[in-house]
């Protein structure tokens, strides 16, 4: 409520917590929606990755809870670069308020020489790499923050194997349902319905974007209380996974 109050007098205002505790912050962030204010929100522990915390401060369903908020733009950055365009976005707005899904666990920065630019993000989603360069990949893999490193592995796992996959990163689904039909297609073509998208969280939103024959791999239950590499192991958030499961997206296209 002081973040929006601030905010209302002229000032940037911006304020961070542990993505867990949205629930209790839900009812100010919606104001500042319905007010149509720049208010900032940032919020970090993004998932399981919290480890040791245990289930009460893994967020699941929270981010299907902040991207149904209508006039909130979230944000789930795949690393320094996408954090940056998305501040660059968040800066430049000024009816809208933020949300910043950020990581507690260390995310590599893409080397953009081989990778898109990471001014996509300020579309919502971009190709972050194709092995077909005629744009007519065998399978598209989709992921938001932490998850970008398992399909950039899975991706090579695949090209390995023989098959050309697409990597498209979607930082903010928000921004991306507000591009125009032919860019939206650019980045999943409605041919290609070999997809399969990764995320620490609930399915609630992705099968837009998986479709009747892709796959989803994220959460259907609460967190554990264990070491982050140990709850990777157990809730099998592998690229091996992946691929597998992109293989079988295929199959069933065919």
């Amino acid at each position: 409520a002081i973040m929006n109050g601030m905010t209302l007098c002229k000032v940037r205002a911006f304020g961070s917590g542990f993505f867990v505790f949205s629930d209790y912050m839900k009812p100010v962030i919606r104001l500042s929606a319905l007010m149509e204010i720049p208010t900032c929100w940032i919020f970090t522990h993004d998932s399981i990755g919290v480890g040791e915390d245990g289930p009460t401060h893994q967020p699941v369903e929270h981010l299907a809870m902040l991207r149904s908020i209508p006039g909130l733009v979230t944000f789930r950055p795949g690393d320094a670069n996408e954090n940056v365009e998305a501040w660059k976005w968040a800066m430049n707005e000024h009816h809208r308020p933020s949300a910043f899904v950020l990581s507690r666990q260390d995310i590599p920065t893409l080397d953009r020489t081989v990778y898109g630019s990471a001014e996509g993000t300020q579309k919502g989603a971009y190709i972050l790499r194709c092995a077909c360069p005629k744009g007519n990949p065998d399978v598209i893999l989709m992921a938001s923050g932490s998850e970008i490193p398992l399909i950039v592995e899975a991706y090579d796992i695949l090209v390995s194997r023989g098959v050309k996959p697409r990597l498209v990163s979607m930082p903010s689904t928000d921004l991306f349902e507000w591009q125009d039909q032919e860019y939206k297609e650019k980045v999943i073509p409605p041919s290609i319905r070999a997809r399969v998208a990764v995320e620490f969280a609930g399915e609630f939103g992705w099968w837009k974007y998986v479709g009747l024959d892709g796959e989803f791999i994220g959460m259907t239950s609460f967190g554990e209380s264990a070491p982050l590499k140990t709850l990777m192991e157990h809730f099998n958030f592998t690229p091996d996974r992946i691929a597998d499961a992109a293989e079988r997206s295929i199959a069933k296209c065919k």
